[in-house]
């Protein structure tokens, strides 16, 4: 309960004070997107090389869905791989040149590449 006040003030840090007792702030509630299926995801997968002091990292772009079902296919992205990575803003990020091994396996779970 503690920790939930503390998010509450957070969210409201620059809203103007009101004297109404009335008053009830409404926090805007984001509604997540509906994770799309697999055969509807268009996903786009690339190499890059940009400000990562020249190491390459491969790219997967185009995720429609939960950030928790975004996270689920970058693990099983990168357990397949054998390496290290991240997912956020609907991008996965894999460490080294995997493309065509993370292509076979996004087909092979369903996604169109």
């Amino acid at each position: 309960m503690a920790k939930k006040e503390k998010q509450d003030w957070k969210e409201r840090l620059n809203i103007v004070y009101s004297t109404n007792k009335d008053f009830e702030y409404e926090f805007d509630n984001e509604e997540e997107q509906e994770t799309l299926p697999p055969e509807k995801q268009k996903l786009k997968v690339s190499i890059d090389r940009k400000k990562r002091k020249g190491k390459s990292v491969t790219l997967v772009d185009g995720f429609v869905g939960t950030e928790n079902d975004l996270k689920e296919l970058a693990k099983l992205l990168k357990t397949k791989c054998g390496v290290g990575g991240s997912a956020k803003n609907g991008e996965i990020i894999i460490q080294g040149e995997f493309i065509q091994k993370i292509k076979d396996i996004l087909k092979a779970e369903g996604y169109k590449v």
